[in-house]
């Protein structure tokens, strides 16, 4: 199992990029104190995991508190520890409606353009909000996750283009 594990922290001067090591991490609970070992006084910190270009976990914490956490497949559970580790214990499937959202019908025969919301081979779980707040609403989130020919690393990249940070992550990749 390869995997890029790629902290971003904002604070009152911006946002800072880091690499985060998850190598002999124990339970979800250290996964998040590396994070927060990353800034302790950050406002906002985000770690995105990318594995085997098929899975995408993003972890977030406010003020080093509240965490959260969205995987792109449930199945990543099931191929690995590190997923097991990160998802295992996230039972919620995600639908990617937020609450005054009204649901998208699945292609039917009505509109062949019409879209799934959600891949029917992916079972996203976890918290599909947690970027809203950011600019990245949990529909714009689940999109960019089941894109045809989307990978983890084009996901995280859209979503640091749009969160001011993405210079910092590519940076990280180079080295």
């Amino acid at each position: 199992m390869s995997y890029f594990a790629a902290a971003v922290v904002r604070d009152d001067s911006g946002w800072t990029a880091a690499e985060v090591s998850l190598r002999g991490a124990t339970d979800i609970d250290e996964v998040a104190d590396r994070l927060r070992d990353v800034d302790l006084e950050a406002d906002v910190s985000l770690l995105f995991v990318e594995a085997d270009d098929a899975y995408l976990v993003i972890l977030r914490l406010d003020e080093g508190e509240d965490l959260r956490v969205f995987g792109s497949d449930s199945a990543f559970a099931e191929e690995s520890r590190l997923g097991s580790l990160l998802v295992g214990d996230l039972k919620t499937s995600v639908t990617g409606l937020d609450g005054d959202e009204e649901p998208r019908p699945a292609a039917s025969g009505d509109d062949e353009s019409e879209q799934p919301v959600v891949d029917p081979e992916a079972d996203p779980v976890g918290d599909a909000d947690l970027l809203a707040n950011l600019g990245i609403s949990a529909q714009k989130l689940l999109t960019l996750c089941t894109h045809e020919g989307m990978l983890p690393a084009d996901v995280t990249a859209e979503i640091c283009e749009v969160l001011g940070c993405a210079d910092e992550v590519e940076e990280l990749r180079e080295v």
